[in-house]
């Protein structure tokens, strides 16, 4: 017996929560999370629905107006017809208890739009939203339970082998910091940082001068507490392109101690001496003096990569 309501709840929303932890995930896991839900929600519609938009539409649409809780305007036009398509033709949400709608779900996470198959780690990190989803479901009593704890599914196993042919060797590392610095000199110190103390970038981006212990000789120590993930501002509470939280994967307030070599020190003083700070004392600064962005140290890398390691 199907909980009460269950087969006049869709699965495409008309504005309410599809996942418990919503209002506290990071901007970049809500558009993880969103982009997972809006790979598998096509595959549960009605095989019969007329007028099915292009694929590449659908998921878009599905992606940045059904499961972004940060957009509160509907979307308009053709979008707005897209949506109204989806909510008429998707399946109701009872139906994930039958095992045959719920492997062609699973089956749908499996493969990307241009019909190749998913990497493993892709398949593995959409399938524990969609977990996460049914999960907040049978919370709500729309599912009598989690229907993917007693499905028999293989989910596809990851490799853990790194191609030693993809690392850079400590002389191709000293070669691409040489060509940042002569072509992007200010964010030598950001690169480095990556190198001899290896933060997450979004670490290094949001490192003050007070988180640095830097003697005038000999080593040093980075306190690194905070972070500054950077992602489109659709997906922050804050409607900026970047947010500060705390370190990824610890408790609130969690610290990390990194110890920094002397070349690295000498680095970083000569960084502050040549650039000093941001007014709220961060080191690396964008061109207009907020968070330094992903595709400016992107550009800048890759740039460096080129003129250091050649074209192939």
């Amino acid at each position: 017996m199907e909980p009460p309501g269950t087969r006049d709840r869709h699965l495409v929303p008309g504005g309410h929560r599809v996942h418990g932890d919503g209002p506290y995930l990071a901007a970049r896991s809500r558009a993880s999370a969103a982009d997972a839900l809006a790979t598998v929600t096509p595959a549960l519609t009605r095989p019969d629905a007329r007028d099915r938009p292009d694929p590449r539409e659908l998921r878009t649409v599905l992606y940045q107006h059904a499961f972004n809780p940060a957009r509160a305007a509907g979307p308009g036009g053709a979008a707005a017809q897209i949506l109204g398509w989806a909510r008429q033709a998707s399946l109701p949400v009872g139906c994930l208890s039958e095992p045959a709608v719920l492997r062609t779900a699973l089956e749908a996470l499996t493969f990307r739009l241009d019909g190749s198959r998913a990497a493993a780690n892709t398949v593995i990190r959409k399938r524990a939203v969609l977990h996460g989803a049914l999960g907040y479901a049978a919370e709500a009593g729309l599912l009598p339970d989690n229907p993917l704890d007693t499905i028999g599914w293989q989910v596809p196993h990851s490799s853990a082998a790194l191609d030693p042919a993809v690392v850079a060797s400590p002389a191709q590392v000293s070669a691409l910091v040489d060509a940042v610095a002569r072509t992007r000199p200010e964010l030598t110190a950001f690169f480095g940082c990556l190198y001899y103390a290896a933060p997450r970038p979004e670490e290094a981006v949001a490192l003050r001068l007070a988180d640095c212990r830097l003697p005038g000789s000999g080593w040093g120590m980075l306190r690194l507490a905070v972070a500054t993930p950077g992602t489109a501002a659709a997906w922050t509470s804050s409607g900026t392109s970047h947010e500060q939280r705390g370190l990824k994967h610890r408790p609130d307030g969690a610290i990390r101690m990194v110890p920094v070599p002397p070349v690295l020190a000498a680095m970083l003083r000569a960084h502050f001496t040549a650039y000093g700070t941001a007014p709220d004392g961060r080191l690396f600064r964008g061109t207009r003096g907020g968070p330094l962005s992903e595709s400016v140290y992107g550009r800048a890398w890759h740039s460096a990569r080129t003129l250091a390691l050649g074209p192939s």
